[in-house]
């Protein structure tokens, strides 16, 4: 199985005017085409640091990819130093040249003189045509490894590494295995819990492997399979997956692309209930995840920010006149506003997410301070309280994503 590596192009990407999606695209397709990728790097339009990046890729990897660097502007220096890197001269393509003119003429356009710089490439290099973009590719084949110069534009990128590089990889190292892989969406555990739970999987497992990746409420356990063809691959990751699920239960929320949402939308309109829901840090973002759950079962968001707006709802609590009372008690406030809600609009569920932050941290996550997620259905309440509240966007998230797993889980149990 070879290697590869890709190397982005454009000091655009270093300076973050550009987010390099490119290489995460290609990394997901170079996995499943049973390619290991070892690294990535990112490169400025500096020639002499493009020389030492393209060159140390080609000592450590089969296959090196570029992307950037073919457009016909003075700092497009792909062709040249990977021809340096390669010792060859830099040569005049007719085809190539021809495809530039092509372009143009089409589209109706003045070629100007610095596109010509385009139809150059390697010696000995093999040309690849690019329909959708005036920068054509080409494929270098030294006795160290193979590059690819791909454009930067991510849809000629992507037109051309499917039908061009993935051919060619196919065809040039008989590529006959494929890397499958499932993911399975865990809530309301921490990565150390869940690590606990399932380490030893992630110790002794080969073939299938497992790996774990946090992210804020949410851990993913990712378990990838090679095999001669998906089928086969899924074979392997079956007994494996049963084994997660055994061990991490209704934690288990969701599969491969699938949301909270997508989850929490199916069971709200498999049982026909509507849901409210009130919350102050979290500034609407628990109210949007819902809507984007399921917006036929979604009646209302009520954001309070003040003490104003809370009490505006609490007159509607089992006990308004408790209100002044309530504000010094936030378990019992989230239970009644949970309450409120739900009457305000006369929905089956009401859902309130109340927090009070630490004044002094201003960090963007795992910020000190108390959550308190309350659910009722006008007949029992469900709890959860979590000692962190935080204005940051991975607090937020964190605490939206858990109020959508207390609903869920009460929709499995019957609430």
């Amino acid at each position: 199985m070879p290697n590869a590596e890709i190397v982005a192009i454009g000091s655009e990407l270093l300076l973050g005017q550009i987010v390099d999606t490119n290489s995460a695209w290609m990394a997901q397709r170079l996995t499943s085409l049973g390619v290991n990728l070892f690294y990535k790097t990112a490169v400025g339009d500096n020639p002499g640091r493009m020389r030492e990046v393209i060159a140390r890729s080609l000592e450590r990897a089969d296959v090196v990819i570029t992307s950037g660097g073919l457009g016909p502007t003075q700092d497009d220096l792909t062709r040249e130093i990977i021809a340096e890197v390669t010792g060859r001269k830099l040569v005049r393509d007719a085809g190539l040249m021809d495809q530039v003119e092509q372009r143009f003429r089409r589209r109706n356009m003045t070629m100007t003189a610095n596109n010509e710089r385009q139809a150059y490439m390697p010696e000995g290099a093999i040309p690849v045509e690019n329909p959708n973009g005036t920068a054509p590719s080409f494929i270098v084949e030294d006795p160290r490894g193979i590059i690819f110069a791909l454009p930067g534009v991510p849809f000629e990128m992507k037109w051309l590494f499917d039908n061009e590089v993935i051919p060619y990889l196919r065809r040039k190292f008989d590529l006959s295995e494929i890397i499958t892989y499932r993911v399975l969406k865990i809530a309301g555990l921490g990565e150390s819990v869940v690590d606990d739970r399932m380490g030893h999987l992630i110790a002794n497992s080969s073939n299938p492997t497992v790996g774990v990746l946090a992210h804020p409420g949410q851990v993913d356990v990712r378990i990838t399979a090679k095999a001669g063809s998906t089928e086969e691959a899924m074979k392997l990751i079956a007994p494996v997956e049963g084994e997660v699920r055994q061990l991490l239960g209704r934690h288990v929320f969701a599969v491969d692309e699938e949301t909270i949402e997508d989850a929490l939308g199916e069971l709200l309109r498999k049982n026909r209930k509507s849901i409210a829901v009130f919350e102050d840090l979290t500034g609407g973002l628990v109210a949007e995840r819902f809507l984007q759950a399921a917006p036929t079962c979604f009646v209302e968001g009520v954001i309070g920010s003040s003490p104003e707006a809370v009490k505006r709802v609490l007159s509607l609590s089992r006990q308004p006149e408790r209100s002044d009372e309530l504000m010094k008690d936030p378990f019992a406030l989230a239970d009644e506003l949970a309450w409120a809600v739900r009457v305000r609009t006369g929905s089956d569920f009401g859902v309130a997410l109340h927090a009070v932050p630490d004044p002094g941290d201003k960090a963007e996550n795992l910020a000190r301070g108390q959550t308190y997620i309350s659910l009722t259905d006008g007949k029992n309440f469900k709890h959860r309280t979590y000692n962190m509240a935080g204005r940051g966007r991975p607090d937020r998230t964190r605490m939206s994503l858990n109020a959508l797993d207390l609903v869920r889980l009460a929709l499995l149990e019957g609430m």
